[in-house]
């Protein structure tokens, strides 16, 4: 418990304290956002506003991640160091950072508001989401547990779903294609959500939150623990890191929010964003917890729902719409909304969704009792 609150500091003062630093710079270096005259009228006040913020957060996680391992080290006997499960999920962090920095840059460094094209994007994230996935079935630990499975989850590995039925090459085939469906749809859930200033980041908050607390609940149930009670338990195989990571990312959000809520000094862009977006997928991937993410993650569906309604519904009545504009929470501002109105409220949702997935998580094991 004492390295997730060190881990928690530690990105919270990096974030910050980094991101002012990392505003200066990008306005010394004209590296602003560039707004679409299609939107909110409103938001044409942002053009020029620094974006890429999601450098600071993923450098936050990364350099508090090892600090806290490092700091901890020091005063065990026993050093666990980082574990595959802890370094599975930078990989796809930093990877999709990665290849939303890319993004940015083009924008910023041509200043224009399209950046890499959609086959770029759509080559580069399959390329860190396959490799993430192929990786994430190896390294077992000592009882042969693996970082993920090849049975779809809810709250912990559904056995009547399991991949590995249709035999280990096909198998493993299934589960990269599952898992890149996850991480493509968690990428464009937040990448969507981004639009007004602090909802991703609020709400990436609340699920980080989620995530500290289901982590700590299936260390200490975790099948084969002498503190697990019940007939119920996780077979989850570095449960305490990723609730450590979770921790982190919470506290790096937190001191970036400082600065992203309205009205916005930085905006964390495609970096920020697809960086996120790997991250909860990671963690609904590494801790059995996939089609429970769909609930806990239901303002990022929602809003995405939103926007495959809009292209949907307009294409198949020749160019009608149902809302007035998508994402959603840009509906609500042509309808009147002020944007922090809009945020709040948003964020309510976020609270609500994380909530509900935290009552079924515990649920499930309560009623297993």
């Amino acid at each position: 418990m004492i390295s997730l609150i060190l881990g928690a500091g530690i990105a919270l003062l990096i974030s910050f304290l980094g991101t002012p630093l990392f505003i200066k710079l990008l306005v010394r270096r004209s590296y602003g956002q560039f707004v679409r005259d299609d939107g909110p009228t409103s938001h044409h006040v942002k053009r020029g506003t620094p974006t890429m913020g999601g450098l600071v957060i993923v450098l936050a996680v990364l350099v508090a991640y090892f600090a806290t391992h490092l700091i901890t080290g020091m005063f065990q006997e026993k050093i666990s160091g980082p574990s595959a499960s802890g370094l599975l999920l930078l990989f796809l962090m930093t990877g999709m950072g990665l290849v939303g920095f890319l993004d940015d840059f083009k924008k910023i460094s041509k200043k224009q508001s399209l950046g890499l094209t959609a086959w770029q994007k759509i080559v580069l994230q399959a390329v860190v989401g396959i490799s993430f996935a192929i990786m994430a079935l190896q390294f077992p630990d000592e009882t042969g547990l693996t970082p993920a499975s090849m049975n779809i989850s809810f709250i912990r590995d559904i056995p009547w779903l399991d991949l590995a039925v249709f035999g280990p090459i096909v198998g493993a085939i299934l589960f990269v294609l599952w898992a890149n469906l996850i991480v493509t749809a968690s990428t464009n859930g937040v990448n969507l959500t981004d639009g007004l200033d602090g909802l991703a980041t609020g709400a990436s908050i609340l699920v980080s939150s989620a995530y500290v607390l289901m982590g700590i609940w299936q260390t200490n149930q975790a099948c084969g623990s002498v503190r697990s009670i019940g007939n119920v338990c996780y077979e989850v195989r570095d449960p305490m890191d990723l609730a450590l990571l979770a921790a982190i990312l919470c506290g790096a959000l937190v001191g970036f929010l400082w600065w992203n809520t309205s009205p916005a000094k930085i905006f964390m862009g495609d970096t920020g964003s697809l960086a996120l977006g790997g991250a909860f997928a990671a963690f609904a991937i590494l801790s059995r917890t996939e089609l429970l993410f769909v609930i806990l993650a239901g303002l990022f569906v929602i809003i995405s729902a939103s926007v495959i309604i809009q292209v949907l519904y307009f294409k198949m009545s020749g160019g009608k719409r149902v809302f007035l504009m998508a994402p959603l929470q840009h509906h609500f501002e042509l309808k009147g909304w002020l944007e922090v109105t809009v945020v709040v409220r948003f964020w309510i949702i976020a609270g609500l969704c994380v909530a509900v997935a935290l009552g079924i998580f515990y649920a499930e094991w309560l009623v297993g009792l």
